[in-house]
């Protein structure tokens, strides 16, 4: 049975088939056959997630991580290799370090994509924090899909995962942080689905913190648009370096309950910010500028 034919995939199926057929983190055959890359573009981050980490190390598999920060020219040599000696590059995202939106990079570079290699499905990772102001924006620029990390609905239950917030120049913390972060994230789905980018919601699932979030947080996006959702666990390090991960049960648990509302992803491998290559395949961790100017 093909994704779109699963019922419990009917939600993303038939509206953007397209994009389960080819984008490696929509859809579960794609994951296996199709490549992407990630282009390291973005190192500024707009707010401090307590298990979040962002440094440049060459080896660790971790969301957040990249080999180097490549500006325009660089990142855009590495997608003409990446293109010329993969076949099966069908997606070209940013995911980082930092966050996308945060970084006047991530606009420039694709409006190349855009130009110079339509045919590729363009896409992007966020906090959301932003994207209600820059929806239109990335409308413009040829983006396809958006994946945003949500990880509360209760402002009292983010305020423990998110150390602060900056937004226009005003550093927020505590429960004023999380609340205008949780506003802004659902509604930049909003106003992503009008302009027709398909949106996946990406959870930390922390223990003891956020478990009752997963269920409101899925009706919320559905409600709201949104057609996939990612259910990770949580890598223990930064402010939750003490705390456990999930086991496989409460993760198979929470993607099971989340389910009744939205169709969920299972297969993430939480890559790095300059992934390249198909899903679990990749030859190498990333890159370096240095590769381009020798």
């Amino acid at each position: 049975m093909s994704d779109a034919e699963n019922p419990k995939w009917s939600g993303i199926g038939s509206k953007f088939a397209h994009l389960t057929a080819a984008h490696p983190c929509f859809g579960v055959k794609a994951h296996f056959m199709n490549a992407r890359i990630h282009l390291p573009v973005a190192p500024r981050c707009n707010i401090q997630c307590r298990y979040c980490v962002r440094k440049l190390d060459k080896c660790e598999q971790k969301p957040g991580i990249a080999a180097c920060i490549m500006d325009d020219e660089v990142a855009f040599k590495r997608l003409e290799v990446e293109v010329k000696s993969n076949p099966d590059l069908r997606v070209v995202g940013i995911a980082g370090p930092g966050d996308p939106l945060e970084n006047d990079g991530t606009y420039r570079v694709l409006g190349r994509i855009r130009d110079s290699y339509p045919n590729l499905i363009s896409c992007l990772s966020t906090n959301g924090l932003l994207l209600e102001d820059v929806a239109e924006r990335l409308k413009d620029l040829g983006v396809k899909t958006v994946t945003i990390t949500i990880n509360a609905v209760d402002p009292a239950v983010g305020s423990k995962i998110y150390d602060w917030v900056r937004y226009k120049g005003e550093l927020l913390d505590g429960v004023r942080g999380a609340d205008l972060l949780i506003r802004k994230q659902f509604r930049g789905i909003e106003e992503l689905v009008k302009r027709g980018i398909v949106v996946r919601i990406n959870t930390v699932l922390i223990p003891e913190v956020n478990q009752d979030q997963i269920l409101r947080i899925a009706e919320e996006a559905s409600k709201r648009g949104a057609s996939l959702m990612n259910i990770i666990p949580l890598i223990p390090q930064h402010g939750f370096k003490d705390h456990r991960r999930p086991s496989c049960k409460e993760l198979e648990e929470a993607r099971n309950a989340a389910e009744r509302y939205i169709p969920q992803f299972r297969l993430c491998r939480q890559c790095r910010a300059d992934a390249a290559g198909i899903p679990g395949k990749e030859k190498r961790a990333g890159i370096t500028s240095e590769y381009f100017h020798g």
